[in-house]
């Protein structure tokens, strides 16, 4: 608090309050020697009749300060002196008197540069409180003004300490002087809702227009732990916590906690897959845990003990002697290092979430006995926000990661993230080291791959029907305008345009080459759309045909989009469908054991699968897995069928579809590609895989010029003999399920550019009203694949 001239009070010293509490009490005491008692000071104030009338002058206090201390002997007992923080002040004013000898002795260790003042409070904010004193200690509202006021005051170590302010006003009493602004209930009731408006509250309560006069009692209480707890907290749940410089904070909270003015803070990260401590990334914490290395096993850093206590029971582990606990734990890494930096003492706190260790918190001394088990409880309150700080560190880590890999490799499948995060970190460690920073290209060994895929039939026949109808129906419409403009205005050139336009429709009729659609737009362009423009000017009869014509054609096209339209639009829909259907299907799978899956969208959806021990180092792989899989993969491709039909029912376009499996018997490398964003094969032997993938829906059965993939059946294609042994015994299975017809067909395939000896089996799809499982949550499971191997 400043001594402030522009202040609605005019501010006197005055004990008349005290003399009325005296007389007062003096009154009611039933106590002989208590009534003599209060007479004698009532008598000794009568001595000082400006203490009682009121002094506005302060500089000369202490002539009054055996005065001063009588009166107030009833408020300031004695025998509390060295307990209370307390003194006597005169209000809105830095002006403090009688104070108790903790007091006195607090504000001497400051320092004779302390400058006493409340924290956080501006001129505006203490003239707001003192005009709503007035209102309500003058007028009887009842404004609940009052919030937490605080002192910072250094101790004699230099370490700052936080007290809180209780200020007791029974002393003071209120005067209107004659500049005071009478204030009715509609002013009052206007100053409360315009509390930002700090003009509007001076002009009703103009500079020094009351008087002020008494004494205030001012109390202190030591919050300093309190304080920093918050602060701490404060600190943890802000973006600055564990940042550049935000140690060095903790640290000096730590130290007004503990009240060691050589405290020291560091903190060490616990990495769960290694069973490690490690360094805090980019050096920004002391880890006396490891001193100088940067990770370490915790069984070589550690004593059984130390890591029984931290690592397996996540309870705080206690060091008030080093020397001593050094003797008792022989060779022990960690009394070494703590030696080795001069502490003397320490405490080290797990950071855990539930039974989750993140990480170490470590207090440390340079004093033996400075830190105990009885001091290690003040953690209790502040490990819950560190917790949550340094949990939130590393999800916000783990989301850097997922940026690197999304920005570098794109999407990444769940099942394989493991990798490319560990090379994130890499990525990461060298960038934050001021390194080259390159993604490395993952790769995978020995994988099994499974492919398939559900095509449209004749998707391009499909496609060039539909813009053979869009192209017909905007031909015609254009030779009907020709054929009214030559009824309303005969001109050889309508003549000529309406030939032309006859002639393409007669070619288009008869079929759709590469070249028509360009030559249609070349002819609509560059003949009609200038004539349609001069028709439209000159004869009117013909502005609504006009009209509807333009209406139908595409704005961006110049052409018309129907048919086009509603082909894309049911390939996309079916589309999504698929993918959507094959995605929550594919979740199941993963159940079966953790694998790599794509898929992709043409003209209908295909999908990848890799699944092996090298994509799973913490799971073991078994080919019963693949097995399964494949007999999942299998399932799902005549789910798919059924799924394609049934959501095109009521449709105005109907399509069929084609599906195909290929069987690839032996493993083969994948490599994740950074410059194409994907995983492709790796090798030139295993090229092989990739061609037959690309050529194999094209192919032909030998000696027929019939497609391997026909619509209602699944093609699988093969070309190892035990690979179709293994494939009629999933076929067997299903027929009994009633997901396949009981007609099979085993045929060779013709040869294609690169791929040699394939063969395939054809089975035929049942469809039924609904899809074949009999619950979506109905899975295959290991004794019905058992069933089938044997």
């Amino acid at each position: 608090m400043n001594d402030l001239k522009n202040f609605p009070f005019i501010v006197e010293l005055s004990f008349s309050k005290v003399l009325e509490m005296l007389e007062k009490r003096m009154e009611q005491s039933k106590s002989t020697i208590t009534k003599n008692y209060l007479q004698s000071i009532i008598d000794y104030a009568a001595s000082y009749p400006e203490l009682i009338e009121g002094i506005d002058d302060f500089d000369n206090l202490d002539q009054y300060q055996e005065a001063t201390t009588i009166l107030l002997d009833n408020l300031f007992p004695a025998v509390l002196t060295r307990n209370e923080i307390k003194s006597a002040s005169i209000p809105f004013h830095n002006v403090l008197f009688n104070p108790t000898k903790r007091f006195s002795s607090i504000l001497k260790n400051a320092g004779p540069d302390f400058n006493f003042e409340l924290r956080n409070l501006d001129q505006e904010s203490l003239y707001l409180m003192g005009c709503v004193i007035i209102l309500n200690t003058y007028y009887n509202y009842d404004i609940d003004f009052i919030k937490p006021m605080y002192y910072d005051i250094p101790d004699k170590n230099g370490i700052w300490r936080s007290y809180r302010a209780t200020m007791n006003a029974d002393f003071i009493y209120l005067e209107p002087t004659e500049n005071a602004v009478e204030i009715t209930q509609e002013i009052a009731e206007e100053l409360i809702t315009n509390v930002d408006d700090f003009e509007m509250w001076e002009k009703y309560f103009p500079p020094q227009s009351w008087k002020m006069k008494g004494i205030a009692i001012l109390s202190l209480t030591d919050v300093t732990i309190d304080d920093s707890i918050s602060d701490l907290k404060s600190t943890l749940l802000s973006d600055k916590s564990f940042k550049e410089g935000s140690v060095k904070h903790f640290t000096e909270i730590f130290q007004s906690i503990f009240n060691i003015p050589n405290l020291r803070v560091g903190f060490t990260e616990f990495n769960s897959e290694n069973d490690s401590f490690v360094k805090m990334d980019g050096n920004l914490a002391e880890s006396f845990i490891l001193n100088d290395e940067l990770n370490s096993k915790c069984n070589n850093c550690m004593c059984e003990g130390s890591y029984n206590a931290l690592v397996r029971d996540k309870k705080y582990f206690v060091i008030p002697d080093t020397e001593k606990y050094a003797d008792k734990s022989e060779h022990s890494l960690l009394a070494e290092n703590l030696l080795s930096q001069n502490i003397q003492s320490c405490i080290l706190a797990p950071i855990a979430k539930g039974n989750k260790l993140l990480g170490i918190l470590e207090l440390a001394s340079d004093e033996r006995n400075k830190l105990h088990s009885l001091n290690a409880t003040k953690l209790d309150e502040v490990m819950p926000f560190i917790v949550s700080t340094l949990e939130r560190k590393r999800f916000d880590l783990e989301n850097r990661i997922k940026a690197v890999i999304q920005s570098e490799c794109t999407s990444i499948h769940p099942s394989v993230l493991w990798v490319f995060e560990e090379e994130a970190k890499r990525f990461i460690a060298n960038q934050d080291d001021g390194k080259f920073a390159s993604f490395k290209d993952i790769s995978f060994e020995d994988v099994y791959p499974l492919y398939g895929q559900i095509d449209i039939v004749g998707s391009s026949d499909e496609r060039n029907k539909s813009i053979q109808k869009d192209i017909l129906i905007q031909l015609n419409m254009v030779d009907s305008i020709l054929n009214l403009a030559l009824e309303v205005a005969p001109m050889p050139i309508y003549e000529q345009v309406k030939f032309r336009i006859e002639e393409f429709t007669l070619n288009i009729e008869k079929s759709l080459n590469a070249s028509a659609e360009n030559e249609v737009f070349t002819l609509l362009q560059s003949e009609v759309n200038p004539l349609l423009n001069h028709l439209n000017t000159n004869i009117p009869e013909l502005k609504e045909a006009i009209n509807t014509y333009k209406e139908a054609i595409n704005t961006e096209t110049g052409l018309i989009y129907r048919n086009r339209k509603n082909y894309d639009d049911t390939v996309q829909l079916i589309n999504q469908n698929m993918a959507t259907f094959l995605d929550r299907r594919q979740q199941e799978a993963q159940l079966i054991f953790p694998h790599y899956f794509e898929r992709y969208k043409t003209d209908g959806v295909d999908h990848n699968i890799y699944i092996g021990a090298s994509m799973t180092p913490n799971n073991k792989f078994n080919k019963v897995y693949l097995y399964n899989l494949r007999l999942w993969q299998l399932c799902t491709m005549c789910e798919m069928e059924n799924n394609f039909y049934h959501k095109q029912e009521g449709a105005e376009l109907q399509l069929d579809a084609a599906s195909l499996i290929l069987v690839f018997s032996t493993t083969l490398s994948i490599r994740y590609r950074m410059d194409e964003k994907k995983f492709d094969v790796d090798g030139t032997y295993n090229a092989r895989y990739e061609i037959i993938k690309k050529r194999i829906d094209k192919a032909l059965v030998k000696g027929t010029n019939q497609r391997v993939t026909q619509k209602g059946q699944i093609a699988i294609i093969y070309s190892q003999d035990s690979d179709a042994e293994e494939y009629t015994r999933y076929i067997k299975y299903l027929q009994r399920k009633e997901y396949l017809g009981p007609q099979i067909e085993y045929v060779e395939l013709e040869d294609v550019q690169g791929v040699v000896g394939l063969k395939a089996i054809r089975v035929e799809v049942l469809y039924t009203s609904k899809l074949p499982r009999k619950g979506a949550e109905e899975t295959i499971t290991y004794e019905d694949l058992m069933e089938i191997l044997d």
